[in-house]
Parts: C-alpha cells; sequence; structure tokens
C-alpha cells in the first residue's frame, strides 16, 4: 500500500494505492473504505486546497474528480484526443493513445494554494523532463521550463506571492527552484541521492525539506541550498520514508529498518518501525519499535499475529497531515496503520476484530484471491485462497476470516491455488500450495526456472484447520490446480493436479501418492494450469503460453488436450483460430460437447487478438466467438444451479453474465476493478455473485439492476464497450 493522503480540509477523509490497480478512499478516518479504479497503478493524489470535494489522482494519465471521489474524468490527455487503447498482454496494462502525442508521463502536481483554476505540472517525455503551468483547471497547458531530471515532488510555497509563486522541485540529485522569480538549481551534496522528500512551510521562515538516502536522514531550512544530516539512536539504521506536516515543518516522521540498540546485551537484536522528530530534526525518538515482536503501542490486526512483524517490513509511505502534525498514515508491504497522537500508539487500519469471531476486512483489501469456496458439508464454513498469505477459512458465512495453513510447509505457505473438497466425506479436502505466487503470469517464469518451483500438495481431514503433505511421488513443483473424480471410490479417490513445468499428476490413492502422466502431451516442461472433467469423464488439461506478447511459436504457445482414459494418455486438441492462451475452461454439465473456453489475447493491434469466450458444441472440433468485448479473459463458470447462466471476468476492468448458455453476454453492474479474476456464484443467493481479483480481494454484488455510474470513468474507446 502506498501513497496515503489527508484532506487538508477534513482529517477524516483519506485516500490509499496500491500496486494492483486498486485506489481506496476513506470518509471516516480509516475505519472503512471504499475502492475505486482508475485502470491503472496511482502515482499520487493530490486535494485542491481550495475546494475541498475535488481531487487530482495520477495514473499514467491525470484524472480529477469533484464530487468527493464518487466520480472520475480524465483531465490530461484530454478525452478528445484519444484514439485507443494498447494492451500489454501479461498484465493487460494500458497505455493511452493519443493524436496528438501528450505532454509525457505525470511525474507531479501542485495546486495553487490560493487559485484552483491554476495548476502546475511535471511530466517526462522521451527521457527530458519539463514543467508545464495551467491557468483554466487543466484544460490547457504551457511549457515552463525544462528540468534537470524527473523531479519526485513539487511544491508552492503558500506564504509567496500570489502572483509570482516559489517552487520548489525535488529530483533524486536536487531541488530546481523558482524563487522570487528566477531559478535555481541547488544539487545536493556530491554522491547523495535524495530517495523519499516531503517539505513544509511554516509561517516565518524558510521552506523545511526532509529526505532520506544512502547517507541517512537530511534536512535543509533554506530549500535545498544547505543539507544536514541527522542520526537516530544506535546504529546500523537504514531509512526509507519520510514525511512532514505541510504547515508544521518541526514535526517529522521517518520509517527505518535494522536499528541497532545494545547490540551484543540485546542478542544481536535488530529494530525496525517509525521515529519522529519535533524540533526540525535534531532529536528523533523511537515512536514505534518492532523487533521480534510487536511494539506494545503498535496495535495491529491480523498480520503481525498470523504473518509475523517482519512479513510486512517498515512503512513503505508515511504521509502527516497538514493541519495537524499529530496524525499520520503509514503504509507497508500488507497495512495501512494511522497514529492520532503522535506516534504514541498506532492502529490498523486495514482489518478489525469482531467480537467472539476473527478478523474482518474494513475494505482496504490488496490481496490475490483465486476463488470463494464453500463446504459442501457446512455452509457456515466458506475458504478463499490466496497470493502472499495463503489459505483463509470463514466459520460464519464469510463474516469474519482467519489463516487457515497449519500444517502447510513453510517454502508452500505463500500461495494457495485452489482446494478440492471430497464430497462424501465430511471435513476431507486436498489443497495446492505452492512459493510462487500470481501464475500464469508470464513475469514469474521470467524470474525463475520452472524447476525451482517449490510446492505441493496437502490434506486436510478437519475441515481445513489442520493440513499434512501428501505428494509422496511428486516433486517439489508449483500445483496449480486439483480435482476430484467423485465417481472413484471414497477410501481410494482418484485425483489429478496440474502442476507449472512438470504437467500432469494423478494419484489413485486418495492423494498418498502420485504418477506423472504426461504420455501425449509434446510441450517442454508443459506449464500445466487448469483441469476440467465432463460428465461422461472426458478429462481436459489446459497448458499456459510461454511468450510474452503471445506471439505464435511451438515452443510458446499453450495448447488444450483431452483425455478419455483418466489422464493415462492426452491428446491434443484445436484452439480457436488465433488463440494461443487457453486461460479457463467450463463444461456444460448437462451436454458433455459443450465446452466454454476463456482465452487470453496476444499483443496485436490495440485490443489484441486471440482472446475473450469460445463455445464449442462438438467437443473442442469446432469454436465460435461468444464474447469478444473482453479479450484478456481469466476463466468463465456455469451457476450450478443453474446451466443456462455463465460469468466471465478478466483484466479488462469489467465482468460479464450470460443467461442463454453464452449466446449473449451482458455486463455485471457496479464492478470494474481492473484485474479481475474468477467470477463465481452466490451459493446463498442466486441474484448475487463473488469475483476473485488479482490484487482487490474479493468483490460481492448484484448481477443484475440498475448501474451506478462506473469510478472508471475512460471513455469508451473500443468498439462495443
Amino acid at each position: 500500500m502506498y501513497n496515503a493522503t489527508i484532506s487538508p480540509h477534513d482529517v477524516n477523509e483519506v485516500l490509499v494505492s496500491c500496486d494492483m490497480t486498486g485506489a481506496y478512499i476513506s470518509h471516516d478516518g480509516g475505519h472503512s473504505w471504499r475502492i475505486f479504479n482508475l485502470r491503472g497503478g496511482i502515482k499520487f493524489f493530490a486535494f485542491d486546497p481550495i475546494l475541498p470535494h475535488t481531487i487530482y489522482a495520477a495514473t499514467s494519465v491525470l484524472w480529477r474528480s469533484t464530487d468527493d471521489g464518487r466520480s472520475w474524468n480524465l483531465l490530461s490527455p484530454r478525452p478528445s484526443t484519444i484514439r485507443g487503447v494498447l494492451m500489454n498482454s501479461d498484465h493487460a496494462e494500458e497505455t493511452i493513445l493519443t493524436s496528438p502525442t501528450p505532454i509525457g508521463t505525470i511525474e507531479a502536481l501542485a495546486i495553487d494554494p490560493a487559485d484552483s483554476h491554476t495548476l502546475i505540472m511535471t511530466a517526462t517525455k522521451e527521457g527530458h523532463s519539463s514543467l508545464f503551468l495551467s491557468n483554466n483547471d487543466g484544460t490547457a497547458w504551457k511549457e515552463i521550463t525544462t528540468l534537470p531530471e524527473a523531479p519526485k515532488r513539487i511544491w508552492i510555497d503558500p506564504h509567496s506571492a500570489k502572483n509570482e509563486r516559489d517552487l520548489y522541485i525535488a529530483g533524486p540529485h536536487g531541488v530546481t527552484v523558482r524563487y522570487h522569480g528566477q531559478w535555481q538549481n541547488r544539487p545536493t551534496p556530491a554522491g547523495v541521492v535524495l530517495n523519499d522528500v516531503s517539505a513544509g512551510f511554516a509561517s516565518s521562515g524558510g521552506p523545511f525539506l526532509y529526505s532520506t538516502s544512502e547517507a541517512g536522514i537530511l534536512q535543509s531550512r533554506d530549500g535545498g541550498t544547505t543539507w544536514t544530516t541527522s542520526s537516530l539512536p544506535g546504529s546500523g539504521t537504514h531509512v526509507r520514508a519520510i514525511a512532514t506536516s505541510l504547515n508544521h515543518p518541526e514535526t517529522a516522521y521517518v520509517s527505518y529498518s535494522n536499528l541497532r540498540l545494545n547490540w551484543k546485551t540485546l542478542n544481536w537484536q535488530t529494530w525496525m518501525g517509525v521515529a519522529r522528530t519535533t524540533d526540525g530534526g535534531r532529536n528523533w525518538s523511537l515512536v514505534w519499535k518492532d523487533s521480534r515482536t510487536a511494539a506494545p503501542n503498535v496495535h495491529d490486526a491480523w498480520i503481525s499475529e498470523q504473518m509475523g512483524v517482519d512479513w510486512p517490513e517498515n512503512p513503505l509511505t508515511l504521509t502527516v497531515a497538514d493541519q495537524d502534525p499529530n496524525l499520520s498514515y503509514a503504509t507497508d508491504l500488507g497495512r495501512t496503520m494511522a497514529t492520532t497522537d503522535g506516534g504514541a500508539t498506532w492502529t490498523a487500519r486495514y482489518a478489525k476484530k469482531i467480537p467472539g469471531a476473527s478478523w474482518t476486512s474494513t475494505g482496504l483489501d490488496v490481496t490475490t484471491a483465486y476463488g470463494y469456496l464453500v463446504d459442501p458439508f457446512d455452509s457456515n464454513r466458506r475458504f478463499i485462497p490466496f497470493t502472499d498469505i495463503g489459505l483463509f477459512r470463514s466459520e460464519d458465512k464469510g463474516r469474519s476470516w482467519t489463516r487457515s495453513t497449519t500444517g502447510i510447509p513453510g517454502p508452500w505457505s505463500n500461495t494457495t491455488y485452489w482446494v478440492a473438497f471430497d464430497p462424501a466425506v465430511k471435513g476431507r479436502m486436498w489443497g495446492v500450495m505452492s512459493g510462487t505466487h500470481d501464475l500464469p503470469r508470464p513475469k514469474m517464469w521470467r524470474r525463475t526456472d520452472v524447476s525451482q518451483y517449490k510446492g505441493g500438495v496437502c490434506i486436510s481431514t478437519d475441515g481445513g484447520r489442520t493440513w499434512t503433505p501428501s505428494n509422496a511421488g511428486m516433486p517439489e513443483t508449483a500445483p496449480t490446480h486439483i480435482l476430484l473424480d467423485p465417481s472413484s471410490p471414497t477410501d481410494k479417490r482418484t485425483l489429478w493436479v496440474a502442476a507449472m513445468g512438470r504437467g500432469i499428476y494423478k494419484s489413485t490413492d486418495g492423494g498418498q501418492t502420485w504418477s506423472q502422466k504426461n504420455r501425449g502431451i509434446t510441450q517442454r516442461a508443459p506449464l500445466a494450469w487448469r483441469l476440467a472433467r465432463a460428465e461422461n469423464g472426458t478429462l481436459y488439461a489446459l497448458i499456459a503460453r510461454r511468450s510474452e506478447d503471445g506471439s505464435i511459436h511451438t515452443e510458446g504457445d499453450g495448447a488444450l488436450y483431452k483425455s478419455t482414459d483418466g489422464a493415462e494418455s492426452w491428446s491434443p486438441m484445436n484452439l480457436p483460430t488465433g488463440a494461443n492462451a487457453p486461460n479457463g475452461l467450463a463444461i456444460d454439465p448437462h451436454a458433455p460437447n459443450r465446452l466454454y473456453l476463456a482465452t487470453w489475447a496476444r499483443a496485436a493491434g490495440t485490443h489484441g487478438d486471440g482472446g475473450g469466450i469460445f463455445l464449442s458444441i462438438d467437443g473442442g472440433k469446432t469454436w465460435k466467438t461468444a464474447l469478444d468485448r473482453d479479450r484478456h479473459v481469466y476463466d468463465v463458470t456455469i451457476d450450478p444451479r443453474d446451466s443456462n447462466v455463465l460469468y466471465a471476468s478478466g483484466f479488462e476492468s469489467s465482468a460479464w453474465r450470460s443467461t442463454d448458455r453464452g449466446e449473449h453476454w451482458t455486463r455485471i453492474p457496479g464492478y470494474n476493478f481492473k484485474w479481475g479474476h474468477r467470477a463465481m456464484a452466490d451459493p446463498d443467493d442466486p441474484h448475487m455473485v463473488y469475483i476473485t481479483t488479482f490484487g482487490g480481494g474479493v468483490w460481492h454484488g448484484p448481477v443484475t439492476g440498475a448501474a451506478s455510474k462506473p469510478d472508471i470513468a475512460t471513455p469508451a474507446l473500443i468498439p462495443g464497450r
């Protein structure tokens, strides 16, 4: 989580962004949050200093909301200049194509403290950075000057003359200043690179800047002309994030790690957390000090308890309220924490404890989920397999959750991709666990040889409370799916596993032992991703595509295979024309030759080719397009109550529903998270659906009804969208 930003008009209004395209807004001091999505990761937020309901947000473009974040409009580039959206095939990242070419990648923004019509913005294009001015609310921009490097932040001195504002633009190697109308470059001391930078402006005296660097903490009382260093108590400290209050610059907070206090006496213990100064950096106190256990004044939710204090690390970003130096937010690898008393106490804002139960979300979910699964013997028991945090279990229909990884080997506990329930034996279930997350995205084998993946199969006999590894005969791998044959004997269940880089494995003794079953599969180190089984016993295996751009070639192509002998042998199937990345397969439970195939687009044209949902009524011999308005489809599923009803979702900010066996599709209203995973029918309510996402938690909402105004406001750039 990043970029916590507090409104200068109301300290209860806070914004947070994340690394998974989600943005979040709270109107009650972080006790509850609403997610919205602007189709890309947020670089920064900025509140208008005069208009309390106007907010700016930057992705690769600049957005503005004038209704307190309820809706957003594209400000720069102008919507009239847009001619398309280019989507990268791995994460379907979006590049907005304009004519004429826009001013560049937006880096920083400031609004004049006395004139909301005047905006100052920095942008970088083809490696060159410039400063731009708009006097008409961002409708048109004029280049003022070039900059020596891409900036990190820009500030307007609120005490400078209104007709000739003083500007401070911080980059890695110094501060570019316009002071009394004159431009100056104020470099840092030789060899010093500024990492995080924050500035404040007292009513008297010069601007105060703080920065972190490899040299430690730096501060400047003269706008970057000279710098001094300060240090925290102890030794060996690494500093990361730093923030001061715009109107109270004597107070600042800094994030630190590896701090040593009484090194030998305390058995070589190191500390991490947050330090605070109230005298401009001369002295620092450790207001948050974690070591092997959480500090007593840090009231975390479930992460410290269930993942350990080291897992989230020390804060990645910090912010301090302009109007209250005692109010600060800290964000890290999994948490948003807040203090309202100058660091005396810190409290989690991402989750809360339910009395008499486990943890529940406040809406600030930055998690990747693969499914929403219900125990067939106990509808109160629900499971969500996650990336990074493993498997979570609820015993109260999703009202509260706890981590359910007891017994899973540590190297496997990062990700649970799927669990399979025994339909005849209460409490018995199997799970596929891995140390490698985010599959089947190609970035994961771009970084690591698939033969090095860790993971395997675990079995539980107590409804997922505890697990035991059960993968004899299966080497360490990244298993991504497990499928059970419900017609097999209850004492000798037949199961199949898809393993990334190793292919297909089969067990005929309830998962106690496994044998590789790749006969007929021609791919080298096959990236087996998903499995499906028809009512007549035919098995299907989906092999993920290796090529990141989706170019068609034998070595990089994904594939679809079928087996009619229980995986003893496999035969290749035709994919739809132009498709080479099968992602998900659903089979009509009453018509085993009726197949629905979800595919991932190749990077061709602007929208991509070969992606969408395809329908076959002859067991995959021929295919026709069923949905092409979304071409990066993660999966297609069938409502278990009604096989006429289908769901689909993907990485194009939309989810879909069909009520006529895939012949026609309508967009599910209200859902618009950029990266969707799997849509699954709500077992309790046929009018509701669960949609798991890549980085936005699990969405639960109605499948029909009047759509509220979507948070994403990108113009309809693609025909039919």
